[in-house]
């Protein structure tokens, strides 16, 4: 590799990471996505029972709609759809039916006993988690995550930002 003096002027592009030396790759524009629950589980944490991706989010907004009454319109427009829908696709269930098993429950144990009931015998976590941490790879998920990008004020991030859940974890700030 080249020493850095004479990387400097090598013209990478932002779009493939190359921000300068001493630059700060980009953030987002605080409030550019609206709200932003910092207080939901990382996209990459597996649910304890099933392995499953995802999840314990869709949990966790469940929870949060119970105590709160609803969700910022920023994760209101994608509660039960977007990834929630995805995932109940996979494992052949409604997603209504996953909120009413987190509204009838008192504890997390009552959840899971639910989750038990509700979910298949079978829930095939590692084609799912695969599928899942692929979203936004193909051709027009990419056209996606740049303009998501470039509306958050971080054009200098597409490529770095790879799939949707990266975006997710970029936009909760658990990506730097």
């Amino acid at each position: 590799m080249k020493p850095p003096h004479l990387l400097a002027g090598a013209g990478l592009p932002a779009a493939a990471g190359w921000v300068g030396w001493g630059a700060m790759p980009s953030q987002p524009i605080p409030g550019s996505t609206g709200a932003v629950l910092t207080c939901l589980p990382s996209a990459y944490q597996p649910h304890p029972g099933t392995g499953l991706l995802h999840l314990p989010r869709f949990l966790a907004k469940c929870r949060y709609v119970q105590e709160h009454g609803e969700l910022p319109a920023s994760y209101a427009k994608n509660f039960k759809r977007g990834m929630d829908r995805f995932l109940c696709q996979h494992l052949g269930i409604d997603p209504a039916a996953v909120e009413q098993v987190v509204r009838d429950a008192a504890t997390d144990e009552e959840i899971e006993a639910g989750l038990k009931r509700l979910l298949p015998g079978e829930v095939r976590a590692a084609r799912w988690n695969r599928e899942y941490v692929q979203k936004g790879m193909t051709p027009a998920g990419r056209e996606f995550l740049a303009e998501a990008l470039t509306n958050m004020g971080c054009a200098d991030r597409i490529g770095q930002i790879a799939s949707v859940v990266d975006l997710i974890e970029f936009d909760e700030g658990r990506i730097e």
